[in-house]
């Protein structure tokens, strides 16, 4: 079996999972692909200096090494918050009004992707996967093409890839996209994704493309494309709810909402994951509903993210400001109906409130998969489950979102987040099903979130990159 080499923006160290902050699925997802595999992560170390020498910190943690590199308070300010999530990020979620396009910053993308290249060359022996994610590197390939790798080299993105009308106002967007068909594999989380980057391909740059095998054929070389949807840690999530940190969260949150319905939130406050509009949408249960002030508390749990960046700043600002004119107009002695927290819990205790919470509500406005549904299913009770509340432009939804025309045949209830009534009326149908509505619900998700898990996700990936 080929030695792994992961590349991706930041590392995360093995023994951080479990702690308060480590809460991403991508991190979980390649230290079981490295466990399995051998091998190392290269990327960001998420500090700043000035120092051009190169450095490379290398570490071994829990049968994974890591390696990374600082980067300079201009390389962050131009490639991570620049170009990366106030160009890219905006885009790729179909926010084309905050998106910015700034020849400096691309500048800087593009030279911190060379330098990305120059530094990860010398780990890679010659038999490697090398296994590129996200959309800060999506040139890297190329560079390291250019550097003289032959190995096999596939791309993951892990976000949505915007329809061709959308993607065509990036300044440069053809010399971005024919980066990427320097890779062998390139995998998107869903269908939807990966028919738009096809069309692209071949109404953009006349690429021929076999839409059922996925392959592109452009310029003398022959790529692959295909849906990949990630998945959850299963054993590793499972297992925390075995745990006595995983009980005491679930206990401290029952006790907490004081027999009343608990329904919760757990996003990284970003624009993408519609958290203004999910207020709004409570706001109009509430108004539609004031008697049920006393049924249901909603807690939202958003850890800050980018905020260094102009737009998230105004998000945490607009989310503060709908959620106190909620509380200060619904709130009593004894009752506030949303908690909004500004700081992130270990995964142990996300178990925990996800098994208390008889409402998980999900509702980004665009999303590439959200494991946070599936861990949320994951969690329940299959005797008494919650139910999963889901925007159907969550990439989640392709497989979680199996309601039939009579909106009963099982899976989440979808939604559609812009829309604050459908929102209140999600509620009250969540808030008001019956025991067997929920079971068969729960039954419909469980086996997807269990059997296609991280694990099948990397094996398949890496499988298909190793076939040639």
């Amino acid at each position: 079996m080929s030695r792994l080499v992961v590349i991706s923006n930041r590392v995360a160290v093995p023994k951080a999972r479990g702690v308060a902050g480590a809460q991403g699925g991508l991190a979980g997802a390649l230290n079981a692909a490295l466990k399995d595999r051998g091998g190392v992560w290269f990327g960001w170390s998420g500090q700043e200096s000035e120092d051009r020498t190169g450095n490379m910190d290398l570490q071994r943690n829990d049968g994974v090494t890591t390696a990374t590199i600082d980067l300079s308070p201009r390389d962050v300010g131009e490639y991570y918050n620049g170009y990366a999530n106030s160009t890219l990020w905006p885009l790729f979620h179909y926010r084309i009004d905050l998106a910015r396009f700034e020849q400096r910053t691309g500048e800087g993308y593009e030279r911190v992707n060379d330098r990305f290249a120059t530094s990860v060359l010398p780990l890679i022996e010659a038999d490697d996967l090398v296994w590129v994610h996200d959309y800060h590197l999506i040139p890297l390939g190329e560079r390291l093409r250019a550097r003289g790798v032959e190995n096999r080299i596939g791309f993951f993105l892990h976000t949505p890839w915007p329809p061709t009308r959308l993607l065509t106002s990036l300044p440069y967007h053809e010399r971005l996209v024919r980066t990427m068909l320097a890779y062998d594999l390139i995998g998107f989380q869903t269908t939807e994704w990966l028919s738009s980057f096809v069309h692209y391909c071949e109404t953009e740059l006349g690429a021929q493309v076999d839409r059922e095998t996925g392959r592109i054929d452009f310029e003398g070389r022959t790529v692959i494309a295909r849906a990949y949807p990630i998945g959850i840690d299963w054993d590793h999530f499972s297992a925390l709810g075995e745990t006595e940190e995983a009980k005491a969260a679930e206990q401290r949150f029952l006790a907490s909402i004081r027999g009343r319905t608990g329904m919760i939130g757990v996003d990284r406050l970003d624009y993408s994951k519609g958290l203004p509009e999910r207020i709004d949408g409570i706001g109009r249960f509430f108004d539609e509903h004031p008697e049920r002030v006393r049924d249901l508390v909603f807690i939202q749990i958003a850890p800050p993210s980018r905020e260094d960046v102009e737009s998230y700043q105004k998000i945490r600002a607009e989310l503060e400001r709908k959620t106190g004119q909620i509380n200060g107009a619904r709130s009593e002695v004894d009752i506030v109906p949303i908690r909004y927290v500004n700081h992130g819990y270990s995964h142990s205790e996300l178990y925990g409130f996800f098994r208390a919470a008889k409402i998980g509500l999900v509702s980004p406005l665009r999303d590439g998969m959200n494991l946070v549904a599936k861990e949320y299913v994951a969690a329940q009770d299959p005797e008494d489950p919650g139910v999963l509340i889901l925007s159907e432009f969550a990439g989640a939804a392709h497989q979680l979102g199996l309601e039939g025309p009579n909106g009963k045949d099982g899976g989440a209830v979808l939604v559609n987040p812009h829309s604050p009534d459908v929102l209140a009326s999600a509620i009250r149908r969540a808030l008001d099903m019956p025991l067997e509505e929920r079971k068969r619900r729960y039954q419909a998700m469980i086996g997807t979130v269990r059997d296609d898990n991280v694990r099948a996700w990397t094996t398949s990936f890496c499988n298909d990159l190793a076939a040639g």
